[in-house]
């Protein structure tokens, strides 16, 4: 199977998984949101769909792209086995992020959830930036959603004595 039809089928799973599986097909709405406003599964529902669009886009540009015959073949030392094995790696590194969120709460979960899947990608170089990302960008998406919007995230067993 060509890499990228692999990569396609493996972005339409993912989202697939993530918005008939992960997203509950129904969540009470809270009595402080009036009835005009959006359910509270609106978003991860949004994106997961937006996912598989751009996934089954990915496959259709894969099955209709047409590879000139002088064209080299990438090599660029991502084999389909290897691309499988990051796609598991990714659905571990989730569940394993499920499991956090109730011991080390929100912040310290996505924090390790985001540099795994930076690691996950290959980079290796620019640490300084791997650094903001995989913390100051938690850490700036939590402020954000205090400040602005009043949103509490979970706090974790063993980390709510320092108030993370």
């Amino acid at each position: 199977m060509p890499k990228p039809v692999l990569r396609g089928l493996i972005i339409v799973a993912f989202f697939a998984l993530t918005a008939f599986v992960l997203v509950p097909a129904y969540v009470p709405r809270p009595a402080f949101i009036p009835g005009f406003a959006p359910p509270p599964d609106m978003w991860p529902r949004t994106v997961a769909l937006a996912g598989i669009v751009l996934g089954a886009l990915a496959l259709l540009f894969a099955f209709t792209r047409e590879r000139p015959a002088d064209e080299p073949v990438e090599t660029d030392g991502s084999s389909p086995a290897r691309m499988v094995a990051r796609f598991a790696g990714l659905m571990v590194a989730f569940v394993l992020f499920l499991v956090a969120i109730p011991l080390l709460g929100f912040l310290v979960a996505t924090m390790l959830l985001t540099l795994c899947i930076v690691l996950m990608t290959g980079e290796r170089g620019n640490h300084v930036w791997i650094a903001l990302l995989a913390f100051g960008g938690p850490i700036l998406l939590q402020l954000f959603f205090h400040s602005a919007l009043g949103t509490q995230f979970p706090k974790g067993v063993l980390t709510k004595p320092f108030g993370f």
